[in-house]
């Protein structure tokens, strides 16, 4: 990435987010630490980079010989006052929990200088809650990576209340010598722009479901043969433009009376807790996930989804 603020980078947790996070910035030239207090997931880190290279290389986005130098720029840490030393951006991605991740925080500042600045990868906690109480307000925001980080070039910046203009742009603009598409997030609202996006349309696909108007299956397949397909190329506005406001405004009139407002997690997805279906962390949820399945898709997304953007201007080589 050449010179710039941000050449020793920490990224603190080796679960879902963590290794991806670390991939990015290492192969973008970064020395990049990685904290976890499970020694299992730490030993287990490098060999799922390498893995997650593998979509890259087939497709000629990285050439082979730049991976062992990138896991190399890694150092794996369970030590949490020798992974804070020296730091220039700690990147939080641990539990989806405010109270740990308040804990995390405070002790980073204990151990961190004063100028590291400190991020979130939270997906729908505001900053404001997660900086409560901080020495210094001013060097933390918030950087949400989507599932898988090192595919989906898009990294939401969040600006916290009192996060000093100069920290926002400087992460801002890092993201993009890093090749993600950032967007900035202006104002500190709960699952900022993505998550509220997904989370609307979850909740009234959920609702068709409860209300027998059509299963998980045709919903999904309705969404990937339609929507999807048309908005890896074009946002809600630009559709809204292409289509008319007049017609939008219609339709609007017709369907926001009924379309579902509840304020309450999904009586479908309740229920399925309940009976221990969680998804592929438990091999069933909306659909059964055999353990071979579960890497034959996820295999199979990561590439998909590379070969989209290795078609759209968005993709950054280092």
């Amino acid at each position: 990435m050449g010179a710039g603020k941000f050449e020793r980078i920490g990224v603190l947790g080796a679960g879902l987010m963590g290794p991806g996070i670390a991939q990015i910035f290492a192969w973008h030239g970064c020395q990049v630490s990685l904290w976890d207090i499970d020694s299992q997931a730490l030993s287990q880190v490098k060999e799922r980079i390498r893995q997650n290279f593998a979509p890259f290389v087939k497709l000629d986005l990285v050439d082979e010989k730049e991976i062992e130098p990138s896991l190399e720029r890694i150092k794996l840490s369970s030590d949490l006052d020798d992974f804070c030393q020296g730091q220039d951006l700690v990147i939080e991605a641990v539990s989806e929990r405010l109270e740990v991740k308040r804990q995390v925080f405070s002790d980073l500042e204990a151990r961190v200088s004063p100028t590291t600045v400190l991020a979130s990868n939270t997906s729908a906690i505001i900053i404001g809650k997660i900086a409560k109480g901080a020495r210094y307000p001013g060097r933390i925001l918030g950087t949400h990576f989507w599932n898988p980080a090192q595919v989906i070039p898009c990294v939401e910046v969040i600006k916290g209340p009192n996060t000093s203009p100069e920290v926002f742009q400087e992460v801002y603009d890092l993201m993009i010598r890093a090749g993600k598409k950032p967007v900035k997030v202006l104002k500190d609202v709960p699952g900022f722009l993505g998550s509220r996006l997904q989370q609307a349309l979850w909740r009234e696909a959920m609702k068709l479901v409860e209300d027998g108007v059509a299963s998980p299956a045709d919903i999904d397949a309705l969404v990937r043969h339609s929507l999807g397909l048309r908005l890896a190329f074009l946002g809600p506005f630009e559709t809204a433009d292409l289509a008319g406001l007049d017609l939008v405004e219609l339709v609007q009139k017709d369907l926001y009376p009924v379309l579902d407002c509840s304020a309450e997690p999904s009586p479908l997805v309740k229920e399925k807790i309940s009976r221990g279906e969680l998804g592929v962390k438990t091999q069933q949820g909306f659909y059964s996930w055999p353990p071979e399945k579960a890497r034959r898709v996820i295999s199979t997304r990561d590439e998909v989804l590379l070969r989209i953007i290795k078609q759209l201007p968005t993709f950054g080589r280092p």
